[in-house]
């Protein structure tokens, strides 16, 4: 994607956003191995993050896993096209497990999916259209973990990121200290992102902690382009 239809998503995004050489969806770059990577969380931090988790897609395109969020007891929140193919079609939600504060082999909860609702602006014109990349699985039960709080008030930064790479499958990646532009449709947060984070969650610290802003979409030479959590309005 160039710069020019980045700017057509969200022409109230300025500065680095427009600068930007390309986009590339996480899940179809082919030099992410080249890329660079978050931070790795120490291990005794993964204890306060338990609701962030792998997202596993078993025989789906190949494809191993995404990162996600646990929003609710029974409701993980991660980008649309971890969730659908191309065509917009996706695989049986019970060939999906959410995989909570997995660590080294060892999980905090594991869940089978029981229904996938992906935005249905993701797909509506034959491709997928990122200002809509984002979506959510519904668990068969409840986690035994506790969700983060989300929010859709305007946020500054420094802003949060966390999720799997696909470099560093068994423990979490994460950085605190995130610059960004916060657009109307778009956040450009500037932190490296790879494969594996798709579906991440973007965090702002707020008076009651660290809530789930938007959802990490696609990784471009300045960060990550993530979507606002207010898109799940369609919901």
């Amino acid at each position: 994607m160039t710069c020019g239809l980045v700017a057509h998503i969200d022409a109230g995004l300025k500065g680095s956003m427009l600068r930007c050489l390309s986009l590339v969806l996480l899940i179809l770059s082919g030099s992410a191995s080249l890329a660079q990577d978050l931070p790795v969380l120490p291990a005794d931090e993964h204890a306060k993050w338990q609701a962030i988790g792998r997202v596993n897609i078993a025989g789906f395109r190949k494809r191993e896993m995404c990162s996600g969020t646990l929003i609710a007891p029974d409701r993980v929140l991660t980008a649309a096209h971890c969730l659908a193919r191309l065509d917009g079609n996706s695989p049986p939600a019970d060939q999906i497990t959410f995989v909570a504060g997995w660590l080294r082999g060892e999980a905090a909860d594991s869940v089978a999916g029981a229904d996938i609702w992906v935005h249905p602006k993701a797909y509506a014109e034959g491709k997928l259209d990122l200002r809509y990349d984002i979506a959510m699985l519904t668990l068969k039960r409840p986690a035994t973990v506790p969700p983060l709080p989300m929010v859709t008030a305007p946020a500054e930064p420094p802003f949060a990121i966390l999720g799997y790479s696909m470099r560093r499958p068994h423990m979490l990646s994460a950085g605190f200290d995130c610059d960004g532009t916060v657009g109307a449709t778009v956040v450009l947060v500037h932190c490296p992102v790879i494969r594996g984070h798709s579906g991440g969650p973007v965090l702002t610290e707020t008076p009651d902690g660290w809530a789930v802003m938007a959802v990490v979409s696609a990784m471009g030479r300045n960060g990550a382009l993530s979507i606002p959590v207010s898109r799940l309005e369609a919901h």
